[in-house]
This record gives C-alpha cells, sequence and structure tokens, in this order.
C-alpha cells in the first residue's frame, strides 16, 4: 500500500482508490467518461480512445446509429481494442447544474449501470475515473461519496470482485481517499495489487 493507493475490502470483493492513467489498467474493463454522442473529447474520454485506436469511436459510432445518443446515467460497452483491458464501457455522467437537475441521482445510475453491465458481460475486474468531476463540472466533495457508495454496493451485490476508483490528478485522489476514510475507516491490506 503506497500513499497513492488504498485498498478496502467490502463484502467478498475489493475496492482500491489510487492516483494514476486509467489506460493502464489490465483488469476486464475499464469505465469511460463519455459524451451523449460517444465521440472522445477531452479528459479521460480523449485519453481512453488515443490509447485504444480508431476502432473504438468506429464501434461507439456503430452503437449511436443503432439506439441513438446514450442518455445520461445509462452505459453501453465496446471492446478494449488497444487497451489493456478487454471491454470499454461508456457511461455518461451529469453535467453539473448547482444540483437542482437531478444530478446525483443520475451520478448514481451512471455507476451503477455501468456496474450491471460489467457484471452481464462477466467483467468481474473494472476500473472507474471520476465520472463528470471534469468538463462537466462535478463538486469532487459530493460526487464522492454517491461513487463509493454505489460501488461499495456493487461489490456486496457481487456485480464485480474488484473496483477501483483510477484518478489522475493528486487532487482528485485527495478528495476520494478522503471520503472513503471517512466512509470505510482504515485501509486494509491491499490483494489488488497485480491489476493496477
Amino acid at each position: 500500500m503506497t500513499e497513492n493507493r488504498i485498498s478496502y475490502r467490502i463484502g467478498a470483493g475489493r475496492l482500491i482508490v489510487a492516483k494514476g492513467d486509467i489506460t493502464a489498467y489490465a483488469g476486464d474493463a475499464i469505465v469511460n467518461a463519455a459524451n451523449s454522442a460517444l465521440v472522445g473529447g477531452g479528459g479521460v474520454d480523449g485519453a481512453i480512445h488515443r490509447a485504444a485506436g480508431s476502432k473504438l469511436l468506429d464501434a461507439c459510432q456503430d452503437i449511436v446509429r443503432e439506439r441513438g445518443p446514450l442518455p445520461p446515467g445509462q452505459a453501453v460497452i465496446t471492446p478494449g481494442f488497444g487497451l489493456s483491458a478487454k471491454f470499454v464501457i461508456h457511461t455518461v455522467g451529469p453535467i453539473w447544474r448547482g444540483g437542482k437537475a437531478n444530478e446525483p441521482n443520475v451520478l448514481q445510475n451512471a455507476y451503477m449501470s455501468s456496474l450491471r453491465l460489467a457484471a452481464a458481460n462477466q467483467a468481474a475486474t473494472l476500473a472507474f475515473p471520476a465520472v463528470s468531476c471534469g468538463a462537466y463540472g462535478f463538486p469532487l466533495e459530493l460526487a464522492a461519496p454517491i461513487a463509493l457508495a454505489a460501488i461499495a454496493d456493487g461489490l456486496k451485490e457481487e456485480l464485480a470482485a474488484h473496483v477501483s476508483l483510477i484518478l489522475y490528478s493528486a487532487t482528485t485522489f485527495q478528495a476520494f481517499a478522503a471520503q472513503a476514510r471517512a466512509m470505510f475507516g482504515d485501509p486494509a491490506g491491499d490483494d489488488g495489487a497485480g491489476l493496477f
């Protein structure tokens, strides 16, 4: 366990909060904080598209042609293509509008939809970014407890075995790690080191 990584046993599963690059994750799936058009963009979304290669955009565009833009709170899955992860689960988080547009429930739905889709595709190990906390402006101190509670629920329901939150910036990692300590106490020993 390092200062950039903490780990918790939740139910039969494990939650890991780590600072790092989600595109390097070697588990079954990574979650992309996507836009409704699934066209890639800045931040995590752009990094995942660059690392996966152009076939990811082609697969995303096939989904949009078939079903239309992805509504906030929902998720779809594609192959990982050039990534170490087998799958990319694309979810659209809410744009922060001051908290009066059902943003907390939509954010919770984005995490739970992703976890359920992972389970349906036998993706037992997956990693999330901080959905909606970049360009969509969701405040870290409000997003962290929603994300952590949803992931804890998913682990208790055995939707996954290992779930990581892989956070690019030190500020985001510190906010999520502090919230994890407040919710779950002192970190446990680490048995998920091979994944990230």
